[in-house]
């Protein structure tokens, strides 16, 4: 037992001791204070002001901790005077030995301070086969939050397992637009067909205007090229490199142009005579030759096998009406 010292020969003393002087750590034991005062005399305790956000006031750098008050009663002393008992719990998690600061209590402008009390904190001592025990169960938290369940190495990583999700994504990503042949990114754009790139040089050769401004040769040039270029792409055959007679032999060999031949020969014939007799061509066989090339172009274009069976499914209705 503690002795008890006055802090003040005035009308108000304050003294302080604990129920028990030692403390394991972790668990609680109670710091009792004791004011007497004269009747009416009112007061506060300005440390348990600054308690934390958890209620918790820290002494000797966060090695004791006090809580509020968790009982107060007062007893008449007669003559005017009474005696406040409070009761506040003091815990602590590092062991060692303490001296707690005095206790002040305020009146108005005086302050009061109790004597000073000494705290033996013991350590648990516990085996590896041992259960622990004399401890409070584990408390809830103050504000429970999800969070709360998830591992600390996630908390802490979360930003980089948030990166390794997304680089896993893209790879999958991208694996899935490989197989199905389709553009990582954006949309692909669409490859076009020979004839529709022949139809599309053909348009342009013909806003050049080149042979109404005498250039017969660049013009048959150009369009015995876009011929050529359709019938390799349309057909397989190795045009650029052939001549003009083996063009013609070819195409008779092939049922699709076998009878449009003779747009392809009329086109070759008034060519071959413009580069290797160097002659101008007559204005309608240059016309001619245009409409022979598109004639050649759209008559020998693919038919879309969808459009002819909807086609036919449609007269076929028209005919059961």
């Amino acid at each position: 037992m503690l002795m008890h010292v006055s802090a003040s020969a005035s009308n108000v003393t304050v003294k302080a001791k604990l129920d028990s002087v030692q403390l394991l750590m972790g668990n609680i034991s109670m710091l009792n204070v004791e004011v007497v005062a004269d009747k009416g005399v009112k007061g506060e305790f300005p440390i348990l002001k600054n308690k934390n956000e958890l209620g918790v006031v820290s002494l000797l750098n966060d090695s004791v901790e006090l809580r509020g008050i968790s009982s107060s009663d007062t007893i008449d002393l007669g003559s005017g005077r009474v005696q406040m008992n409070f009761k506040i719990p003091v815990q602590s998690f590092d062991s060692g030995m303490y001296r707690l600061p005095p206790i002040q209590y305020v009146v108005a402008n005086d302050t009061f301070s109790s004597n000073q009390v000494a705290l033996k904190v013991l350590p648990v001592k516990v085996a590896d086969d041992a259960e622990i025990e004399g401890y409070m169960p584990v408390a809830e938290p103050l504000n429970p939050s999800i969070f709360d369940h998830v591992p600390d190495f996630v908390v802490d990583y979360w930003w980089l397992i948030l990166l390794i999700l997304l680089l896993i994504a893209i790879v999958v990503y991208v694996i899935l637009m490989k197989k199905k042949n389709r553009p990582i990114l954006g949309r692909k754009e669409r490859v076009l067909t020979p004839y529709e790139i022949a139809v599309d040089s053909m348009s342009r050769l013909r806003q050049q205007k080149l042979w109404e401004q005498g250039m017969e040769k660049e013009y048959f040039t150009v369009l015995t090229e876009i011929l050529r270029k359709y019938l390799e792409g349309r057909f397989g055959v190795n045009a650029m490199e052939m001549t003009s007679r083996e063009i013609i032999q070819t195409l008779a060999q092939n049922p699709e142009t076998k009878d449009k031949r003779e747009y392809v020969r009329q086109i070759l014939d008034v060519a071959d005579f413009v580069k290797f007799a160097k002659m101008r061509p007559l204005t309608s066989d240059s016309i001619q030759s245009f409409e022979n090339a598109m004639r050649f172009i759209e008559e020998t274009k693919p038919v879309i096998v969808a459009e002819e069976t909807e086609s036919d499914d449609k007269k076929g209705k028209e005919g059961d009406k």
